[in-house]
C-alpha cells in the first residue's frame, strides 16, 4: 500500500487512548495520549513525557482562531478519548475527535500507563461518568446538592404589623408573615433531561428540562448562586458581599408585598447633584 503521508490519501488510522498530560507548553489545548494497541502500559519503557501531543478537534460553534469561541480545554488526565492519526504512516500526530465516558471499575494505578498519573480521576467507582446531578440516584447524591439542602435558610424574621393586604385583595395577618423562608430546593431531575456542566473546581451550570421541574441553576463553588425555579421564582444567594452598580436609571415595580430583613444597620445616601468618584 502506498502512503503519501497526507491526510485523506494515506488511509484512516484511528485509535482509542487515555489522556495522561494536559500541561501543553504551547497552550493550544493539546493533551498527551497513550493509545491502545500502539503504546505500552510500561512507563519505564514509555514514560508519559515521551507520549505524543494530540490536538483536540473543536466543534463548528468554535472558530478555533484568535481565542473566539470555546477554548479546547476540558479533557482531564484519565479521560478516555477517540481519534485518528493525521500521519497514518508515522503515527506521531494524533487528533482527538471526542471523549468516551464509561463506568470506571477501579481507581487510577499511577505506576502504569493508561491511568491518570496524578491519581485524581476517576473520582467515583462503579457508577457512570455522567454527572450525578444529571443522573439523580438518591443513593449517590451530588455533594453540592446535599450542601444546598443542608444550608437552606428558614425562619427569617419580618417587621411586626397588625394586618396587610395581599395582591389579590385578601387580608394577611401578622401571624402569617412573622417569618419567611428560603424556598425548598426545587431539584427533581429525571434522567436524561438535566443538562449539566460542572467545572473541575466545582462551578455548576444546569439547564433542567424535566417535565414540571424545569430549572436553570448557576453556582460558584462557594455556594453563591442564581436559580430559576419551575414556577418562575428567582432565588439569588450571595455567600459574600453583594454589589450592584448601575450607570443609568433603576426602576423597580413590586406588585405584591415586600419584606426586607437586615441583620445590621441600613443607610441610604441620596445626592442628586453628586458625581461618582471614578478614581
Amino acid at each position: 500500500m502506498s502512503y503519501n503521508n497526507f491526510l485523506g490519501q494515506d488511509g484512516f488510522i484511528w485509535f482509542t487512548a487515555v489522556v495522561e498530560d494536559r500541561q501543553d507548553p504551547s497552550k493550544l489545548g493539546r493533551v498527551r495520549v497513550r493509545c491502545l494497541g500502539y503504546h505500552t502500559d510500561d512507563k519505564t519503557v514509555l514514560p508519559t513525557a515521551d507520549l505524543p501531543w494530540a490536538h483536540v478537534l473543536l466543534p463548528v460553534t468554535s472558530s478555533g482562531i484568535s481565542g473566539i469561541g470555546q477554548t479546547p480545554l476540558g479533557l482531564l488526565e484519565g479521560s478516555w478519548v477517540f481519534g485518528f492519526f493525521r500521519d497514518a504512516l508515522h503515527k506521531q500526530e494524533p487528533v482527538i475527535i471526542g471523549s468516551l465516558p464509561g463506568r470506571p471499575s477501579e481507581n487510577a494505578n499511577t505506576s502504569k500507563g493508561f491511568y491518570d498519573p496524578n491519581g485524581v480521576y476517576p473520582k467515583f467507582i462503579n457508577e457512570p461518568d455522567t454527572n450525578r446531578l444529571a443522573v439523580n440516584d438518591i443513593t449517590k447524591e451530588a455533594a453540592s446538592l446535599t450542601t444546598r439542602k443542608a444550608g437552606r435558610i428558614i425562619g427569617l424574621a419580618t417587621a411586626d404589623f397588625d394586618a396587610d393586604t395581599a395582591a389579590d385583595g385578601s387580608t394577611i395577618s401578622a401571624s402569617d408573615t412573622d417569618t419567611w423562608d428560603q424556598p425548598e430546593i426545587a431539584y427533581a431531575t429525571i434522567y436524561p433531561y438535566n443538562h449539566v456542566y460542572e467545572s473541575e473546581s466545582g462551578h455548576i451550570l444546569e439547564f433542567d428540562d424535566t417535565t414540571a421541574a424545569e430549572r436553570i441553576y448557576l453556582a460558584h463553588k462557594t455556594g453563591t448562586s442564581t436559580e430559576y425555579n419551575p414556577n418562575g421564582d428567582l432565588i439569588n444567594i450571595v455567600k459574600g458581599t453583594s454589589y450592584t452598580l448601575t450607570s443609568a436609571d433603576n426602576k423597580v415595580n413590586i406588585s405584591g408585598l415586600s419584606d426586607i430583613t437586615i441583620g445590621g444597620r441600613h443607610k441610604i445616601y441620596i445626592n442628586a447633584e453628586g458625581q461618582p468618584n471614578n478614581s
